[in-house]
């Protein structure tokens, strides 16, 4: 529960900092935005992907091999990351979502948020994509990671009750809750630039404005520059959990059933 705690305070504190700040300098340049705040902010997110590692080892909860497995996981998924970056695909679709909902879902919460931080930061020194933005990006990819367990008492219950395949009713759920992290990705990713950007007033932070004035806000600027990437992203996150999710489910709990190891936080 602490490290669960860490995860996501450090990074919620990341994320609404700026909107605490007496004065910001905002400005129309987004590769510059945050650049000083984000080497320690990526030094922050490696080193609890450390921690939890290291507290995971010291609880027997993995052991080499589980190591060595979440390091291939991340290659491979980096290395799809490669591949969009190469053949750019529809708006925001990206196929790393995916594996890092899989991974999670079926190893826990722990190793989610590790497959998610850790795609995008080594997928970010493979493609050119560090910047002042990776650190959020870590975060948010750790949260969809961190939070896909979430879905098995549902999807157990329901197992129970409507005396279905089980499988189904995971893909089902699965792609629900890949659609919504299509969308909820996009739009906290934005709060990690929008208070410095500087445009028009009634699309873009200024600080002393009031929470209801805010949302407003926010709420015209994610519609008018991010939904329609977002909702491609989403749409790509259902078609490939539909189609790839029972065999890699599959494949996933094969390694699991061989190495012997199970997460208490599903």
């Amino acid at each position: 529960m602490v490290l669960y705690i860490l995860c996501t305070g450090l990074g919620i504190f990341a994320f609404l900092q700026p909107f605490f700040l007496p004065d910001i300098k905002q400005s129309y340049a987004y590769t510059q935005i945050r650049s000083n705040d984000a080497p320690w902010m990526v030094t922050l997110a490696l080193s609890l992907c450390v921690f939890i590692i290291f507290y995971e080892i010291q609880t027997q909860a993995v052991n080499t091999r589980i190591i060595a497995l979440m390091g291939m996981l991340v290659a491979i998924n980096s290395s799809l990351r490669f591949l969009e970056v190469a053949i750019p695909g529809p708006g925001g679709f990206s196929p790393v979502f995916f594996l890092i909902i899989m991974v999670g879902y079926v190893y826990g919460s722990y190793f989610g948020f590790l497959m998610g931080a850790l795609t995008l930061f080594v997928s970010a020194l493979i493609t050119g994509g560090v910047g002042p933005w990776l650190p959020g990006q870590m975060f948010t990819a750790g949260w969809v990671g961190m939070s896909s367990p979430l879905i098995k008492p549902i999807v157990h219950y329901l197992a129970k009750i409507l005396k279905k395949n089980e499988m189904k009713i995971e893909i089902f759920f699965l792609a629900i809750f890949g659609a919504i992290w299509g969308l909820l990705y996009g739009a906290i990713m934005n709060l990690w630039a929008w208070p410095f950007i500087s445009g028009p007033s009634n699309q873009y932070w200024t600080p002393g404005i009031s929470f209801g004035n805010t949302l407003l806000r926010y709420s015209a600027y994610y519609l008018i520059t991010s939904l329609a990437w977002d909702l491609c992203r989403s749409a790509g996150n259902v078609l490939l959990i539909s189609l790839l999710g029972a065999p890699v489910i599959k494949t996933l709990r094969r390694f699991q059933d061989r190495f012997s190891f199970s997460y208490q936080c599903e």
